[in-house]
């Protein structure tokens, strides 16, 4: 009897720990710029996934799919949601596990957007947001694009040549994981790469090359200003000031 407690108690306890580990909903709409924190915190509290942040309307023909980075608390994307979001785009959220190699988190991604595609037929136009390692993930899009539908890319802050700080590890990384920076850009596929300055990024500072320049050709490059607002315009302030741009 002293046993059998012993497991009720202990399939009670394990209850209530699933149960406050329960997903919630997370809407635009919800989002606000006094308590990034808390809305970040909701972002990365969602499954893996493609996740919708707002209800489908026949208005919305762009898809908006925003890439986190690696480790990331979810708030640096707050006001660049806010500021891209638009009556004709359909905003969503992509979360994978950040500990396998990006090709994993592509061919995720890519299976998501392509049942997008297949069920919604207003969509005209796909837009894919990277920052940092999620940049890179994005980045695979350029010569693997095989869809009709034209296709953006926005690479911010991203360590296309891998996540790495010495050669050793890079040679390591990309034997691994299979992966090396896009070499080609598909005819309907516009690829923008948005750097920060190197010594100012917290992510970069200490790292003895560059990791955010791989040679593209055609692509957009854009080198980004020291400051934004009156601060340093570092890592994860990059994806604010790139969500202006795009949204002028």
């Amino acid at each position: 009897m002293k046993k059998l407690n012993i497991y009720f108690y202990l399939f009670l306890f394990i209850s209530s720990i699933n149960t406050s580990n329960i997903k919630a909903d997370v809407y635009l709409e919800n989002f606000s710029l006094d308590d990034v924190l808390k809305n970040g915190r909701s972002l990365m509290s969602l499954d893996y996934g493609l996740h919708y942040l707002e209800l489908q309307s026949n208005n919305q023909k762009k898809l908006f799919i925003g890439v986190h980075g690696s480790n990331s608390e979810g708030y640096e994307w707050i006001y660049p949601y806010l500021t891209i979001d638009s009556m004709a785009t359909l905003m969503t959220f992509f979360r994978y596990n950040d500990n396998f190699c990006p090709n994993r988190a592509y061919q995720k991604l890519n299976n998501e957007i392509n049942s997008i595609l297949d069920k919604n037929k207003n969509v005209d136009q796909v837009i894919l947001m990277g920052h940092s390692y999620g940049a890179m993930i994005v980045s695979m899009f350029s010569d693997k694009w095989t869809s009709e539908t034209p296709l953006i890319i926005h690479t911010v802050a991203g360590p296309l040549n891998g996540p790495v700080s010495s050669n050793l590890r890079s040679r390591l990384f990309r034997k691994i994981c299979d992966y090396y920076p896009p070499n080609t850009i598909r005819d309907n596929v516009v690829f923008y790469q948005w750097r920060t300055i190197k010594e100012l990024d917290g992510a970069f500072n200490n790292l003895e090359y560059d990791p955010q320049i791989i040679d593209l050709k055609g692509s957009l490059v854009t080198r980004l200003p020291d400051a934004y607002n009156g601060r340093r315009l570092g890592h994860n302030w990059s994806l604010s000031w790139v969500a202006e741009k795009i949204a002028e």
